[in-house]
């Protein structure tokens, strides 16, 4: 598999080993085998699993924020972008007529696609697979495949800008707004620049740049980076806060005040008013 489904593998393990727990904040009954064949190694080469509280609050924040926007109403597509071995199509509820649309890479979707199979997965909702180069022009594949752009959407970004530079985490948001009628949501995490200097990240971050897929981008102003792309932050969280992971984290909130602190921003955004 190419190099960048790591993350995919390492995401899968993960979220199995989330599910394994007895509070867990989610339960995925697909994740271990989708973790295959390198997920849990990964996550024990990346320090041990350090960010796995990360990760579960991650999704389960992801996964609440899809049930709040559809239990609106207004919003029946969902576009999972770089969904790799995401199974909320065959884990959560959905409201009646609601697509799922899951962007990434052809080999990565095709060996999913052969997993999920030979499990018997069914999924709970239209879900519609997408083949695309996110790195090149990739909205006239998801239009192909049936998605509407003059229907409000919800566009989930899960662990995606990380890999990208500053230009082209702004240029995703940009396309994302250009695609995006009246009332569309956007939910995703960004990292913090700071804990990209971090000397206490930097091992992690070593390892990650050897396996190929360095995290690269970062801000320390969330509001502001969304804002110049085309967005309005509705909640930002961090890790540890009501409503993202608290009781779970187990390091203290540092507060925003706080200059140079290590930050993880898991965010909630709508179009911007043009």
């Amino acid at each position: 598999m190419h190099a960048v489904s790591y993350t995919a593998q390492w995401m899968a393990a993960a979220r199995a080993l989330e599910s394994d727990r007895d509070d867990a904040l989610y339960t995925d009954p697909l994740a271990r085998d989708l973790a295959a064949p390198k997920g849990f190694e990964l996550i024990e080469r990346y320090e041990g699993g350090g960010l796995l509280p990360f990760i579960s609050i991650r999704t389960a924040f992801l996964d609440e924020s899809i049930r709040s926007v559809l239990a609106e109403g207004e919003i029946t597509q969902v576009v999972l972008i770089a969904a790799g071995m995401d199974t909320r199509a065959f884990r959560l509820d959905w409201a009646e007529g609601t697509t799922v649309y899951e962007v990434d890479h052809g080999p990565l979707i095709e060996e999913k696609r052969r997993r999920l199979d030979a499990l018997g997965a069914v999924p709970r909702t239209d879900r519609r697979e997408v083949s695309a180069d996110l790195t090149g022009e990739w909205l006239p594949e998801l239009e192909k495949a049936g998605f509407d752009p003059s229907r409000p959407t919800l566009w989930i970004a899960e662990a995606l800008t990380f890999f990208l530079t500053d230009e082209q985490a702004g240029g995703l948001l940009r396309l994302l707004a250009s695609a995006s009628a009246p009332g569309s949501r956007l939910s995703f995490d960004i990292l913090g620049r700071a804990l990209l200097r971090s000397p206490f990240s930097k091992p992690f971050l070593d390892t990650l740049a050897a396996d190929g897929t360095p995290w690269i981008f970062g801000t320390d102003e969330p509001e502001e980076f969304v804002a110049a792309h085309g967005w309005k932050v509705t909640d930002l969280k961090e890790p540890g806060e009501p409503g993202a992971g608290e009781g779970r984290w187990p390091y203290a909130v540092q507060p925003r005040t706080r200059r140079g602190a290590n930050r993880l921003w898991l965010i909630r955004a709508e179009i911007a008013a043009r």
